[in-house]
């Protein structure tokens, strides 16, 4: 179990935070960490503690889903871009799998009724969606988020319960609205970074030096990063370079015998603790575009050439920051030093990347990620299992499910009191609610007790979760929704 307990100078009573994570790649720990770090400086938050659910499920397990992933990331990168479109669908059942992962979380489950959290944030899709179980449950009720860790965003990422989604980019939010999520319920953060270690939020590099490259060879693999350093030694170009090989200590010894001959123009390190003051320091990033690595690249001002990007997420990385002009990408190793080359000797061209990497850069998504979720609504949004199959229906057929009309089109509750919406539905779900809970006025009035007795059991799930400790609540109706508008940030 990787737990890590954290505690500042706070009040007692305050908030307490607990972040889910998955150890699947190092991205969603370094996310969870961000929260974590912010979480210290905040006098609201009494207690945070971290849990990556993977290290208390069984071995098997986690080797399938931690180990597994890479090793069909090594060998079958085609299975791997097909099993990320076929998941990109929001709400597509797992099937098989369910009962599995719901007996590893089991002690996740006992954790948190240990814990008794007041917010929880998940940063893996996995436990994202079994907190929507444990919301409709009645187990928890505490505020929670879901936080992606990739540009962009993946259906598997959308649970049927949470409190506030927040995604990497504004164009996530978009499509997420036009899925029938309420704007009140989703925010376009970025990726939780942690915060650089001396304050600073400008790039400290030295323009009368030779352009720097920072190359992350641990990322790419063993012969492949190999490959990727000699063709920057054929490079015209006047660079220095920092090559990162993080703790793989055979491949940093085969890179040093490889640039002893170019003298002190390369540098090689293993692990070390100097990556934010390297990343202000760079002028050009060598390496896969992870959703973290990018973000702090972003943050930090500093372009990226992309090789080698892991299909699926990586790759949809690495479009965003092409189309932002934050990138550029080597689709084979022998052109690498040739396209970076071509960065450098083109007038402006650095400069400019350099420019489009900070105008896309959110340094301070965590603290943001924080305030939206501590200040944010207090009921979670329930999207009931009917709407679930009409946005997966919908994303199925290639339409948009705001768009449908008819007893299928997706209407919205709103709490009357608080203006938060609180639950998604069909349309004809909404018939059977406004005989039983219908006012003289034309509103709701959703009241305890008076769930209908079986099989209507969507109903009573929906007012377990939204009354939690009240017996009424009134609502009004939103919808069917039309195409949503973008409201500014």
């Amino acid at each position: 179990m990787r737990k890590t307990p954290a505690r500042g100078s706070h009040t007692d009573g305050g908030e307490r935070v607990l972040i889910l994570s998955a150890g699947v790649g190092a991205g969603h720990n370094s996310a969870a960490a961000a929260i974590q770090q912010e979480c210290a400086g905040r006098a609201d938050i009494a207690e945070v503690q971290v849990l990556d659910v993977l290290q208390v499920s069984s071995v098997l397990y986690r080797a399938l889903l931690g180990k597994g992933y890479f090793v069909l990331v090594e060998g079958l990168p085609w299975l791997v871009d097909w099993g990320y479109d076929l998941s990109d669908r929001p709400f597509r059942r797992r099937g098989p799998i369910d009962p599995w992962t719901r007996a590893n979380a089991v002690p996740v489950i006992g954790e948190i009724k240990r814990f008794r959290p007041t917010a929880i944030v998940c940063t893996h899709f996995l436990p994202a969606q079994l907190l929507a179980s444990l919301l409709l449950r009645g187990v928890t009720d505490a505020r929670t988020a879901v936080v992606t860790t990739d540009y962009d965003f993946q259906g598997l990422w959308l649970p049927g319960a949470f409190h506030s989604l927040f995604v990497a980019r504004e164009e996530a939010r978009v499509e997420l609205m036009a899925l029938g999520l309420p704007p009140d319920r989703v925010a376009a953060t970025g990726i939780p970074i942690a915060k650089q270690i001396d304050g600073a939020s400008e790039p400290t590099r030295d323009t009368n030096e030779p352009p720097m490259l920072l190359i992350s060879a641990g990322a790419t693999g063993g012969d492949y990063a190999v490959s990727v350093v000699r063709q920057t030694m054929h490079m015209r170009s006047s660079f220095t370079a920092t090559i990162i090989c993080g703790r793989n200590d055979a491949l940093r010894h085969r890179i040093e015998q490889l640039v002893a001959p170019a003298g002190d123009r390369y540098r090689v390190l293993g692990f070390t603790e100097e990556m934010p003051e390297l990343l202000r320091r760079a002028d050009l990033f060598v390496g896969k575009p992870g959703g973290l690595s990018a973000s702090e690249c972003m943050a930090a001002g500093l372009p990226m050439v992309l090789v080698n990007p892991i299909p699926g997420q990586e790759v949809r990385n690495g479009d965003y920051l092409m189309e932002q002009g934050a990138a550029v990408r080597c689709n084979t190793a022998a052109t690498i030093g040739w396209k970076i080359d071509e960065v450098l000797r083109e007038p402006g061209r650095l400069q400019r990347m350099q420019a489009a990497a900070r105008k896309i850069g959110r340094p301070d998504a965590a603290a943001d990620v924080l305030t939206g979720l501590l200040e944010g609504p207090s009921r979670p949004l329930i999207v009931t299992r009917a709407a679930q199959k009409t946005i997966l229906a919908a994303s199925e057929q290639r339409v948009v499910a705001t768009d449908l009309s008819g007893p299928s089109a997706l209407v919205r509750l709103v709490d009357s009191t608080a203006g938060s919406a609180v639950a998604l539905l069909q349309a004809e779900e909404l018939d059977d609610l406004q005989k039983r809970y219908g006012t003289e006025s034309g509103g709701l009035v959703l009241r305890r007790g008076k769930a209908p007795p079986w099989p209507k059991w969507e109903v009573r799930r929906l007012l377990r979760a939204l009354l939690r400790g009240d017996k009424a609540l009134p609502v009004r109706v939103e919808g069917p929704s039309a195409s949503p508008a973008v409201l500014p940030e």
